[in-house]
């Protein structure tokens, strides 16, 4: 087939995934201002946020995981035209994602004790435990948000998220202003107040979802007399079938990226803090991979509704191509910027710069030089996954992820990074293995059911 076939496509892969990626690097760019804000207080604060959001993520990871069995449930059914099938599945998704929303909150709020037992440095942990009671907080209306998120998506309404996310940074940025330093006369609450700008910013965003969702035209067939829908377990079975494979894949990714926060920080807060600017980074270009996944997802989902295997084949390969590129783009900026990137999150102005800063800008540099060469891999693997997920295959994928990331991607770090003189740069080299090894098993597995399918 030539290249032009799947080129074409690119418009239209563009036009869905540009909201959802807006939407992705809202929540990251929320991220950024937390850090560079609290990196003005200093590297132990920085540290201290990346150790409270370590265990924020890996709960998040399941909530959100989960929540995406919902988009191509609905993409598949909206393509098949059988609407009643739609609002059934928005309303067991919806009452699947608020439960589990409060039972990751409760979970990481039992689990707070455990930050004084992780060989962290104390200072750090001091610092982290109020900031992970109002983000854990924070986790209900987030997998509420998704649930309502995924729905809109399914029918291809993807700036909806996008206009939520973007409300709820500016509830975010403001609060932050105003709760970290204690301005016209608010509170200086320093690393709480981010948190609690968080937990503000998550409740509007799920006021504005429910709000246009109730009231949105296109959405009216699908929220009359919601209380009416007779709730069927053999449904929740189905969501919760596909929703925990899909939520596994994602917390072994998350995990394996946890693992380098808790591992940076038995190295001690300079390296922690390092590492949080490399993982803020990466994360940033990692929102425009998740945003063309969901792309993958939400059209193959929709060609598989239609039974056009050959055109199933041809988006999801197009959207490989598109974020090869975008990939490639991101690694050269790297690679060009990794010395002064850094400084984006600390005080470099100050008459004299302390030892500790300018340790954190050297590792953060080398870190973000290795994010560079693992840009390829990671676009590559979520993209595939994403195509996995539209044809329903979430199995085998998770299989795959915990293989490469479990069993090879985490021995290699933990190797290099605490056994060796490599320190945070050996860490980050377990990172590139197992994300490189993802992507070419995924790679396979999508071949294989994909010629499987138009055969």
């Amino acid at each position: 087939m030539k290249l032009s076939n799947y080129t074409k496509e690119f418009g239209t892969n563009l036009r869905l995934a540009y909201p959802v990626i807006v939407g992705m690097l809202g929540h990251t760019v929320v991220q950024l201002i937390d850090n560079i804000m609290v990196g003005q207080l200093g590297t132990a604060e920085l540290a201290a946020v990346s150790l409270g959001n370590s265990f924020v993520f890996v709960a998040m990871s399941l909530g959100i995981g989960f929540s995406t069995a919902i988009t191509p449930m609905i993409a598949e059914s909206f393509g098949a035209k059988n609407h009643n099938k739609v609002r059934h599945i928005f309303v067991h998704g919806l009452i699947l994602c608020f439960g589990l929303g409060l039972i990751l909150a409760l979970l990481v709020l039992w689990a707070q004790p455990l930050l004084s037992q992780m060989g962290q440095p104390q200072e750090v942990v001091a610092l982290s435990k109020p900031y992970l009671f109002w983000v854990a907080l924070s986790l209900l209306p987030l997998v509420g948000f998704q649930g309502l998120r995924q729905f809109a998506e399914g029918l291809f309404q993807t700036r909806l998220a996008m206009y939520a996310t973007l409300l709820g940074n500016v509830i975010n940025v403001l609060l932050n202003y105003l709760l970290i330093f204690g301005l016209y006369g608010f509170p200086e609450l320093g690393v709480e107040g981010a948190a609690l700008g968080t937990l503000f910013s998550r409740w509007a965003m799920v006021l504005f979802m429910a709000i246009n969702v109730k009231n949105k035209k296109s959405f009216k067939r699908y929220n009359r007399k919601l209380l009416r829908v007779k709730l069927r377990k053999s449904l929740f079975k189905r969501i919760i079938s596909l929703g925990f494979p899909s939520a596994l894949q994602m917390f072994f990714e998350v995990t394996f990226f946890t693992s380098a926060i808790w591992m940076s920080g038995m190295l001690g807060k300079n390296p922690q803090a390092a590492n949080q600017i490399a993982l803020n980074l990466t994360s940033m270009t990692y929102m425009v991979a998740l945003g063309l996944g969901v792309t993958a997802m939400i059209r193959v989902g929709n060609e598989k509704g239609r039974q056009d295997f050959i055109s199933l084949r041809r988006v999801a390969i197009s959207t490989f191509f598109l974020v090869f590129l975008m990939s490639s783009l991101f690694c050269l900026f790297f690679v060009l910027t990794h010395d002064l990137l850094p400084w984006l999150y600390l005080d470099g102005n100050a008459t004299e710069i302390s030892s500790d800063v300018l340790t954190v800008v050297e590792i953060a540099s080398d870190l973000i030089l290795i994010a560079a060469f693992f840009q390829i891999a990671d676009g590559l693997q979520a993209v595939v996954l994403g195509a996995l997920r539209g044809i329903q295959d979430v199995i085998i994928p998770a299989f795959l992820i915990f293989i490469s990331y479990g069993a090879i991607g985490f021995p290699i770090s933990f190797y290099l990074g605490l056994k060796t003189e490599w320190g945070a740069s050996g860490i980050w080299m377990g990172l590139l293995t197992g994300l490189t090894l993802s992507a070419l098993l995924l790679l396979l597995r999508f071949q294989y059911l994909s010629q499987k399918l138009d055969s």
